[in-house]
């Protein structure tokens, strides 16, 4: 009786794993995401399932089509876009153009008046505040995470206040990360005219859309049309000090003021076109300027709907031209084969690559598959910091004096190719130096890392660590 089980059981998995891979094979993900899911499928049959509807399906179909009538109905109502800037070194040149080419949008070079770096959430928000202030005509903002917390409330309230002064708020948030401030935690905001709604919402069905894939990762403040925010900090007292004292996250944001902040206001509006079907309209949005400014900044947008994936192309381009140095900041840092590869190879051109990565990360799952990179790293003389003041979350990568990016995007293939991300690319010497100094300001509160601490965590730790990397095409 027990062998008839074990061979009907075995047969099972069988036809299971057979299932699988022609399931798997159909999505024609790469070779190596479709290894792990099939690893994931066949040694976790229920559990393999479940993971696979929440993180699996990475076809856009309808949603896809969505997007295209939000860039299409966006563009149309942006002035047009000048010609990108054509006194950068080729270097810088080349990259931009490239931007330009994948974004597949507007994304050319602005000259922007101001570029103004904010180390944390505490002056982060004291920014956003007053830009939300001195708002004339409307307030724009998209965010992944919105916690109806402390600094959650204060600045609905700011917004709520405003609305009422008759200022035109919009707020679109991910439908997942935005979740905790329901449609009650609005109330005010709502009550004074201002408007939210959610991106891309769950429906749970059989074939509901997809949960974890899909998200708007991305942080926006547009004021006016003139000025603008972006990078890593969500509004949650933990990146605060105000709330969270020492253990507030370490994280970098950007304000923005000048013909840049278009770039921004253009992906604001399509997000906002995806989720409601309308865009605001009319030249308030986008206002002009009398002059340009100082630093030529590119605004890159990126997601699961533009094949190029420009944000990815943005990196690696950048990596593989450096020469004499390479700071890469991630809190999730788990990297495809050609990052890697664009990383070892600057180190044999002569350039100073260092990553700095969280201690401890706020995702244990992704810490693990980050350390087991950790050799083949050190093989190709890459140094790796860890940072362990607090839970590092900035996003930032500076190349020899040639790029300095700071945005939404991590370092891993959900960034890349799954989540709506956006970034600022600023091909100016002086906002390199500004981040380069940042970085190696941070190392003060960083520990190499070395072989001899990857000794240190011992056989199963190590083996652990080597089990989440079979799933980092997956994370």
């Amino acid at each position: 009786m027990l062998e008839n089980w074990w061979a009907w059981a075995s047969l099972a998995e069988a036809l299971w794993v057979i299932g699988a891979a022609v399931w798997i094979v159909g999505e024609r993900r790469s070779p190596n995401a479709t290894l792990a899911w099939l690893f994931a499928l066949a040694l976790f049959p229920v559990l393999g399932i479940i993971f696979y509807y929440v993180f699996g399906p990475r076809k856009l179909t309808r949603k896809k089509q969505r997007r295209d009538d939000a860039q299409r109905k966006v563009a149309a109502m942006a002035p047009t876009v000048g010609p990108a800037a054509q006194d950068l070194p080729w270097v810088a040149q080349g990259i931009s153009e490239m931007c330009e080419r994948a974004v597949g949008g507007p994304s050319a070079i602005r000259r922007s008046a101001d570029v103004e770096a904010y180390l944390g959430g505490r002056e982060t928000y004291a920014a956003i505040a007053g830009a939300v202030a001195s708002a004339q005509h409307h307030i724009h903002m998209e965010y992944y995470i919105w916690e109806a917390d402390g600094i959650g409330t204060r600045i609905r309230d700011q917004l709520a206040a405003r609305a009422a002064d008759g200022i035109e708020v919009r707020v679109l948030l991910d439908a997942i990360g935005g979740n905790n401030a329901d449609k009650k935690f609005w109330k005010p905001l709502l009550d004074a005219g201002g408007e939210v709604c959610w991106f891309n919402p769950i429906r749970l069905s059989i074939l509901g859309r997809q949960i974890a894939n899909f998200r708007t990762h991305r942080k926006i403040v547009v004021v006016d049309g003139r000025v603008g925010f972006t990078g890593g900090v969500n509004i949650s007292d933990v990146q605060t000090t105000e709330f969270s004292g020492d253990a507030a996250w370490r994280d970098t944001h950007v304000r923005i003021e000048g013909p840049a902040v278009h770039g921004l206001q253009l992906v604001f509006c399509e997000g906002w076109y995806d989720a409601r079907q309308s865009a605001p309209e009319g030249r308030n949005y986008f206002p002009s300027w009398d002059k340009e400014g100082a630093h030529a900044v590119q605004v890159v947008a990126s997601g699961p709907d533009k094949l190029q994936k420009p944000i990815r192309k943005l990196f690696i381009s950048a990596i593989s031209s450096a020469r004499e140095r390479v700071f890469l900041t991630s809190p999730y840092f788990v990297p495809d084969e050609a990052l890697l590869v664009a990383l070892s190879t600057a180190v044999l051109r002569g350039a100073d690559v260092r990553v700095l990565v969280p201690k401890k990360n706020d995702v244990p799952l992704v810490g693990a598959a980050c350390r087991s990179y950790y050799p083949d790293l050190f093989a190709a003389g890459i140094r790796v910091f860890e940072y362990d003041a607090s839970m590092l979350h900035a996003k930032t990568l500076v190349v020899d004096n040639l790029v300095a990016i700071v945005g939404t995007a991590n370092a891993d293939a959900r960034s890349f190719k799954l989540h709506f991300e956006v970034v600022l690319a600023t091909y100016e010497p002086q906002a390199c130096e500004r981040l380069a100094e940042v970085f190696l300001s941070d190392l003060h509160s960083a520990t190499e890392a070395s072989p001899a601490t990857v000794a240190n965590y011992g056989r199963v730790r190590r083996f652990g660590h080597n089990v989440c990397r079979l799933f980092s095409p997956l994370l």
